[in-house]
């Protein structure tokens, strides 16, 4: 395997002019193997207000930066001109006090195409998707925040795979204006850091809210979710998690209805394919210059039939209504981020299976770093929570990390 000296940094580490000196240093130094950027603003002003003091801010391009193309990861976009402003996320992140350095690179209109990205833990291995180059990005140390997106697992599984933290925001938290979706119901908002604890800050930042991380005080009560098919690698090590956990106070009890997480798992990609279809109908009309994954799934659901979206529709609100019931008495479903740990090669970005039913159902999914292989290999857990409720999830989230740390 081919390791690579590798270090996140915490948003907390450094002063705005510090951060962006180490951040231009250390793109300077391993971008040429690493290539998770496909475009840096030379004229980022390293200063900034506001609760981030300035932070660096790498930003998924599928996300408008003013002055800076959109290029979608698609031939279809290379002539992109520069955004004439930023997307609403982007604006409120600048708010905060970040600032966008550059954009990431993402797979072909955030679907499976990949784009050259190398994985930070392990340069052989797939660094996930869509959200690929955001996740490097952190990871390798280039920036504490970078921005992706979501419609499947496109941030919770690139983080699981490079070894950092990731929150995925309840579609709708925030408006998705300047940015290039695939499917309205689904697409969500996310971003990645070193650890939870740093996405608590950031949240906090980004909203107003208080820092959720300094309520993390109690044992969280949580449902464990344990999916079939998982590779050995991971399944070991919820078990470990769990026996951890429950030592450490938590309350876990087993996931009630695997049955219907299977089904609203199935009814995720009719939603994805009908609604990208019409909403990326102007590429579908260039399918000769499309990946062959995307084409596919554009010509897929401009099949779908209107009935099966709307019965997918309506299967994935009931699920999320009788998950709503079961959160009453639990804080958090704690389960897998992926399947495993990344695959090797990067012809292809893994499989989203375990996020597809959490989204559908529209819930904010926070991925834990810290576990590894015995070679080495990230290996992630996620968090799902309520609806619109990301600051309790990070405070489960923030005691979850902490107690899975090794002393």
């Amino acid at each position: 395997m081919n390791h690579w000296h590798w270090q996140p940094w915490s948003l907390r580490s450094a002063t705005a002019a510090e951060a962006h000196h180490r951040s231009r240093a250390r793109i300077a130094e391993t971008e040429r193997e690493l290539e998770a950027w496909v475009e840096l603003d030379p004229c980022a002003d390293p200063t900034g207000s506001g609760p981030l003091a300035g932070a660096p801010l790498a930003v998924k391009d599928i996300i408008d930066v003013a002055g800076l193309p959109t290029r979608c990861g698609s031939q279809l976009r290379a002539d992109a001109p520069p955004a004439d402003a930023d997307a609403v996320i982007v604006a409120a992140w600048r708010r905060a006090g970040a600032i966008p350095v550059g954009k990431t690179v993402t797979t072909e209109f955030a679907y499976f195409s990949p784009g050259p990205t190398r994985n930070p833990a392990a340069l052989d291995h797939t660094p996930g998707g869509s959200s690929s180059g955001s996740a490097a990005a952190v990871a390798a140390g280039h920036v504490p925040l970078a921005l992706g997106s979501q419609t499947a697992g496109s941030v919770t599984r690139p983080a699981a795979f490079c070894g950092v933290a990731s929150l995925v925001l309840t579609p709708g938290r925030f408006p998705v204006d300047g940015v290039t979706g695939l499917s309205p119901t689904l697409d969500s908002h996310g971003f990645f850091t070193a650890g939870v604890a740093d996405l608590a800050l950031a949240w906090s930042a980004l909203t107003g809210e208080p820092d959720p991380a300094l309520a993390a005080d109690r044992p969280p009560r949580l449902l464990l979710w344990t999916p079939p098919n998982l590779e050995l690698p991971m399944r070991d090590a919820l078990t470990s998690a769990k026996e951890k956990l429950r030592t450490a106070g938590a309350t876990i009890d087993p996931f009630p209805d695997d049955q219907l997480i299977a089904q609203v798992t199935a009814a995720h990609p009719v939603i994805m394919a009908y609604e990208a279809a019409r909403e990326r109908a102007a590429e579908l009309a260039h399918a000769p210059r499309l990946s062959e994954q995307l084409a596919t799934l554009l010509r897929t659901g401009a099949n779908t039939l209107r009935q099966d979206y709307e019965a997918a529709r309506t299967f994935a609100s009931t699920a999320a209504d009788r998950l709503a019931e079961v959160f009453t008495d639990y804080d958090a479903v704690l389960g897998p981020a992926a399947l495993g740990p990344a695959p090797t090669g990067r012809q292809a970005t893994g499989d989203p299976v375990l996020s597809r039913p959490w989204q559908a159902m529209s819930l904010p999914a926070v991925a834990v770093p810290g576990l590894r292989t015995t070679t080495g290999l990230p290996l992630g857990l996620q968090l799902i929570g309520p609806h619109n409720r990301e600051s309790a999830l990070l405070t489960t989230a923030t005691w979850t990390e902490t107690t899975l740390l090794p002393t």
